[in-house]
């Protein structure tokens, strides 16, 4: 389908290469007249505008013929030049680089035969020489836009990887995000659910407290979940909040008896390494969970120059409770992906009688204290 830029092109064409024809012919008494040869030769450039974004080399071929028929009845020269440029940039600059560089040097040739042996008066090798120049910097230019549009095309292609790349990684953080809150909480509603079915004749008050647990485990899940799903709104944070500094909270609400140790010098820390460390704790604090529910667990944080070093060991006690009925799952694997992803590595096995999993996360060095003068 033709385009209606191209209709514009052509209509402008025509009436150029026409109407400034006759303009030259004035200042070209020794050429020939135009007659309705030269009229309808110069209609046919103009014409090929039409068929040239299908059809570029076709195209350009027709018109430099044209072109070469009409010099060759003694038109005059000049605006006639017009249609054969533009055919010859628009197909090198479409990818047929070979056509137009023999297009070019052909016309190159049938000018320098047709003005030295043909024309009337003798073409010395100033003039030949100039047409050569003239041709050459028309190819030049088309290969300078072909390069631009390539660059940039290739620029835009980088962008559009570097977007699919980040979304992809944005879409594994929220994963790894849901599953971390979903397996912690899911895990401890369901620890808790079947305590409470268990005591809710024989001890009802405790089974009370499991209930109440419940109730803030599926608060804390909701909230959580919005939390991360917020990254999904425009304008929203593009990182989840989960911290270091809710560790406490963490530890209170994990039902379990959890020891926090800090060691070093504690500081705020960048918040890749700040979210991994929590995710850490809070996976290791799921697998005392399913795995060893009545275990006491201990949680270090030791802060040095640049390593944070996080360590969750359980004594196993709980072993005898396991909830066997959750599952497998991937959560050692997922807290390895994380320590990874920063730079730094985790270890995960038994320890004496329970399980401990040990991280190490690179984090900056302390700024030193300015001393007073």
């Amino acid at each position: 389908m033709v385009e209606r830029r191209d209709v514009v092109h052509t209509i402008a064409a025509a009436v150029v290469q026409t109407v400034a024809s006759l303009g030259a012919q004035m200042g070209q008494p020794t050429r020939a007249p135009l007659d309705w040869r030269g009229y309808l030769l110069l209609l046919v450039g103009p014409a090929m505008i039409l068929w040239m974004r299908r059809r570029p080399v076709e195209a350009m071929a027709v018109t430099l013929a044209a072109t070469a028929v009409y010099l060759a009845c003694g038109f005059a020269y000049g605006p006639v030049f017009l249609t054969p440029i533009i055919m010859i940039v628009h197909t090198l600059v479409s990818g047929h680089r070979r056509p137009a560089w023999a297009g070019g040097l052909a016309s190159l040739v049938f000018v320098v035969v047709y003005t030295t042996w043909f024309a009337d008066g003798t073409a010395g090798w100033f003039h030949n020489l100039t047409v050569a120049a003239c041709l050459l910097l028309v190819l030049v230019f088309a290969e300078w836009i072909r390069a631009f549009r390539e660059r940039r095309a290739e620029k835009a292609q980088k962008a559009a990887e570097e977007e699919r790349r980040q979304a992809s990684e944005e879409r594994l953080s929220m994963a790894q995000e849901l599953h971390d809150v979903l397996a912690h909480n899911i895990s401890l509603i369901h620890v808790q659910a079947s305590t409470a079915l268990h005591l809710i004749e024989t001890h009802p008050e405790q089974a009370r407290s499991a209930l109440s647990t419940i109730k803030t485990a599926s608060k804390d899940v909701l909230s959580e979940m919005r939390g991360v799903l917020d990254v999904l709104r425009e304008g929203a944070p593009r990182n989840p909040t989960a911290g270091l500094d809710r560790l406490d909270d963490l530890a209170d609400r994990s039902c379990l008896d959890v020891k926090l140790l800090r060691t070093g010098e504690v500081r705020p820390i960048p918040h890749g390494p700040d979210r991994a460390a929590y995710r850490i704790v809070q996976e290791s604090l799921t697998n005392v969970t399913r795995h060893a529910p009545g275990s006491s667990v201990v949680v270090t944080l030791d802060y040095g120059d640049d390593v944070l070093a996080v360590t969750v060991t359980d004594d196993g006690a709980g072993k005898r409770d396991a909830v066997t009925d959750l599952g497998g799952g991937n959560g050692i694997p997922g807290m390895r992906e994380r320590a990874s992803a920063l730079g730094g590595s985790l270890t995960a096995g038994p320890h004496d009688t329970g399980f401990r999993v040990a991280a190490t996360l690179p984090i900056p060095a302390p700024i030193p204290a300015k001393e007073s003068p």
